[in-house]
């Protein structure tokens, strides 16, 4: 880890001081606002305070192990603290936007573990007029919660993140659509694949 990577996390994983109290009030947009404008590490600090732990959840469900999870969490801060100018309140909320950002680090880093294999055999005819219908969510909350953990888990990291975006993560289709850069009617095709992957790949197990 580099002498700056060090500093950077050591001060945005303390408390804020007691002259930033009252900055613990605003929303999260306007927090990061003021840290684009100010590069201030410890207002940031607010936000690792409050989206860490998610963070570190959604990191642990795609790499299982808890040292790996932390450090991945470390990483993805860094990262958004150096890319926070990119953020626009305007356009998202922060939230969305972290999300995003974690989710897809978390899909480079596991498919740079070429020894994984995960499901993603050409679909038969059936399965390929699945997946261009609507396919009902219900289907899907309906199915046993353990064996649809491990169906997500088998599923290529892009269309996992994606489902957990729209359906964990409530992320809107507009925000979908402006986060990867392709129409509307291209995601709710991309969700509806993934949600028929996770079908077939439920129905194996």
């Amino acid at each position: 880890m580099s002498l700056l990577k060090s500093l950077i996390l050591v001060l945005i994983g303390r408390n804020a001081k007691s002259y930033l109290s009252k900055a613990k009030e605003l929303s999260d947009g306007e927090i990061a606002d003021k840290v684009i404008k100010s590069k201030d590490s410890q207002l940031f600090g607010i936000l690792y305070d409050r989206y860490s732990n998610k963070v570190y959840n959604k990191c642990y469900s795609f790499v299982k192990n808890s040292d790996e999870a932390k450090d991945l969490t470390q990483d993805i801060f860094l990262k958004v603290f150096l890319k926070l100018h990119l953020f626009n309140s305007s356009k998202a909320s922060f939230s969305t936007w972290l999300y995003v950002l974690a989710y897809n680090f978390c899909t480079n880093y596991v498919n740079r573990d070429k020894k994984k294999k995960y499901m993603d055999e050409p679909m038969d005819d059936h399965e390929y007029h699945l997946s261009n219908d609507e396919v009902d969510i219900e289907k899907i909350n309906c199915l046993d919660e353990g064996k649809l953990i491990k169906a997500l888990d088998s599923i290529p990291p892009e269309d996992k993140s994606l489902l957990l975006l729209k359906y964990q993560d409530d992320v809107s289709i507009k925000d979908l659509q402006d986060s990867m850069g392709i129409g509307a009617s291209a995601v709710k095709m991309r969700l509806n694949r993934a949600k028929a992957k996770v079908i077939k790949a439920y129905e194996k197990l």
